[in-house]
C-alpha cells in the first residue's frame, strides 16, 4: 500500500497551487476561492434567494458570469453540480460520475477560455442523489462508508479526466481520500491533480443557504453521523491526521467563524499543510443581511472575520464574497 503522504508532486503542479505551497497567511488575490454553483441547464440563470448575490449559473453564461471577477484577479473556482430535476437523482447518486453531469463541461469551457484558473471541484454525492445524503445508503438506511468511499473515488475521477486541478471530498467518509489517491494512482494522474480534504466538517447550522443553492437537503434524518460534532476539538484533530496519513495535499476547516480554534490547532498540527477555511453560505448571508439591516458596515465587518482567518492559520479562504474581496484587493482598500 502506497504512503501518499510522502507523493508530492500533486501539491505544486499549478502557479495556484504553488503559491499556496508557500503558506502565506495574508491578503491577496490567491487567498480567495469563489464557490460557483453550476447547473446541468445550459441556459440556467437562477437567483438563489437565500444566498444574495449567487446564481445556479449554465454554461451559456458562466464565462460571462465571472467576468467582473476575473478582472478583479480571480485565481480559483470551486465548482458545486446541481441538477435540474429529482427525477436524474438515484440511491447511489449516478450522475456525479457519468455524462449528464455538469461539471465537466464547465471545466472544459473554463480551462479554454481561462488556462491559468485553478478549477477545483467539489467531491460529494448528495446534490445527485436521490435521498440527499453524502454517501450511499446500506439496506438498514445507515451509510454504507466504504462502498460511499469508492464512489466518491469514482467522482473524482471523473472530474480530474476532465481536467480539475483540484478534487476537494466533502463527505467526511474514512477512506475517502486513500480511494482517490489510488484511482488517481491506478491511472497516472497523481502527479496532475491535488486533493483539498474537507477534513474538518461540521455537522453545523450554517449550512442552510448552500442547500437550498445545490438542492441537497436530506430527505430524511441529518448528516450528524458522519459530520463532526460541533464541540469535538479532539475528533476534528483526529480527522485531520486521518487525512494528512491518507495523502490530502491540502487541508480545509468548514464552517469558518464559529471553528477559529480549530483551523489554529490544524495549523499548529500540521504546518506544513496548506490550510483553506470555508466562510460558508449562513455565515455570508448572516454578514450580508445584518449589513443591509443597518446593523453594521458589510465590507468593514467581512474584512474582520477574514482578517481573524488568517490570524488562526489559515491560507485559503473560500468564501462566496470573493469577488467584493478581489475588488478591496484592486483598490487597496483591505482597512
Amino acid at each position: 500500500m502506497s504512503n501518499f503522504s510522502h507523493q508530492l508532486h500533486s501539491s505544486y503542479g499549478h502557479p495556484v497551487l504553488r503559491h499556496w505551497a508557500a503558506n502565506i497567511n495574508a491578503f491577496s488575490t490567491y487567498t480567495f476561492v469563489y464557490p460557483v454553483f453550476i447547473s446541468d441547464n445550459p441556459d440556467a440563470n437562477e437567483e438563489i434567494a437565500s444566498l444574495p448575490g449567487q446564481r445556479r449559473i449554465g454554461t451559456q453564461h458562466l464565462l460571462e458570469y465571472l467576468a467582473p471577477a476575473i478582472a478583479a484577479g480571480l485565481k480559483s473556482v470551486l465548482l458545486f453540480g446541481v441538477l435540474s430535476g429529482s427525477e436524474k437523482k438515484d440511491s447511489i447518486g449516478s450522475l456525479a460520475s457519468q455524462p449528464g453531469n455538469p461539471i465537466p463541461p464547465a471545466i472544459e469551457l473554463l480551462r479554454q477560455a481561462h488556462p491559468n484558473l485553478l478549477i477545483a471541484c467539489d467531491v460529494c454525492l448528495c446534490a445527485y442523489t436521490s435521498h440527499g445524503h453524502c454517501g450511499v445508503l446500506d439496506s438498514d438506511g445507515r451509510i454504507d462508508s466504504a462502498f460511499s468511499a469508492r464512489r466518491i473515488a469514482d467522482s473524482a475521477i471523473y472530474y480530474a479526466k476532465a481536467g480539475a486541478h483540484v478534487v476537494a471530498p466533502s463527505d467526511m467518509m474514512d477512506g475517502r481520500v486513500r480511494e482517490i489517491k489510488e484511482a488517481l494512482q491506478d491511472r497516472s494522474l497523481l502527479d496532475r491533480v491535488a486533493v483539498l480534504s474537507y477534513a474538518c466538517k461540521f455537522a453545523s447550522a450554517f449550512y442552510g443557504p448552500f442547500r437550498d443553492a445545490a438542492q441537497s437537503a436530506p430527505s430524511f434524518g441529518d448528516r450528524s453521523r458522519y459530520q463532526l460534532p460541533p464541540r469535538s476539538a479532539a475528533l476534528a484533530i483526529r480527522a485531520a491526521e486521518r487525512d494528512v496519513d491518507e495523502g490530502a495535499d491540502m487541508l480545509m476547516v468548514k464552517p469558518g467563524t464559529a471553528y477559529l480554534d480549530i483551523v489554529s490547532q490544524v495549523h499548529q498540527k500540521f504546518p506544513n499543510h496548506p490550510l483553506a477555511i470555508y466562510h460558508v453560505s449562513g455565515e455570508f448571508a448572516m454578514l450580508w443581511h445584518g449589513a443591509k439591516a443597518g446593523a453594521f458596515d458589510f465590507k468593514r465587518i467581512s474584512l474582520e472575520v477574514f482578517g481573524s482567518m488568517l490570524r488562526a492559520g489559515a491560507n485559503i479562504i473560500i468564501s462566496y464574497a470573493t469577488p467584493m474581496a478581489l475588488e478591496w484587493i484592486r483598490e487597496d482598500s483591505l482597512v
